[in-house]
């Protein structure tokens, strides 16, 4: 049975928002981010990156991680690919080729667009983006963004899904580290077939399930 570590207040949504999509059995185990509590060695604390138990399966302490029998994954990108090869239909790759694909969108989204994303998503978390220096923090990586974003808006105008004319784990990971752009609607707002894409990935029953199940988790 495939187990998957982690709280849905991380990266895990990204396999976990697979899983759903597949109909496949799995395991979830809630793990926190050790930086997120008081005293994560307090004899009381919650299941959390830095608990023994979990860094016996992460010793680099982060989420998620996935084990399946003796494997086991670390990196979110990696488990939700190995997911879509394991169980197959039509969201894992087709071919070869179509296997390229995935891998080409999904390092796009890490090396390209989740870190200045995710400092978009920090800025609003901090409640910095009215102040002078926030504004100017956010414009830069608007502008940052700027291209990558151009070269998605631009495949995404000519197909509805990023391969094959169909909904994959490559939309998956891309509309995961899209989403955290979305606080910030300058830096959406040229691209609407970005918009319109990530709007219908957002409208699919598993993603509307994952994200309710994670605003009832602790802030």
């Amino acid at each position: 049975m495939v187990t998957i570590y982690g709280v849905l207040r991380s990266r895990a949504t990204r396999p976990i928002w697979l899983m759903k999509e597949l109909g496949e059995a799995f395991d979830h185990v809630p793990v926190i981010q050790a930086y997120r509590l008081s005293d994560p060695q307090a004899a009381d604390a919650p299941f959390n990156t830095a608990s023994p138990a979990f860094l016996a399966i992460n010793p680099q302490s982060q989420i998620p991680a996935m084990t399946d029998g003796d494997l086991v994954l670390t990196e979110s990108m990696a488990i939700a690919l190995y997911l879509a090869r394991k169980y197959g239909g039509p969201l894992a790759p087709a071919s070869v080729a179509e296997e390229g694909e995935a891998l080409q969108w999904g390092f796009t989204a890490i090396s390209a667009i989740e870190g200045p994303a995710l400092d978009i998503l920090y800025t609003y978390a901090a409640k910095a983006q009215e102040t002078a220096e926030g504004q100017a923090r956010l414009a830069t990586l608007t502008q940052t963004l700027a291209r990558p974003m151009a070269r998605l808006n631009a495949h995404l105008a000519a197909h509805p899904y990023l391969i094959g004319d169909r909904f994959t784990v490559a939309d998956i990971l891309m509309a995961e580290c899209v989403r955290y752009v979305q606080p910030h609607g300058p830096a959406m707002a040229p691209y609407l077939a970005v918009q319109t894409w990530i709007d219908r990935l957002h409208a699919r029953p598993a993603f509307a399930q994952m994200m309710a199940e994670r605003n009832t988790e602790p802030m």
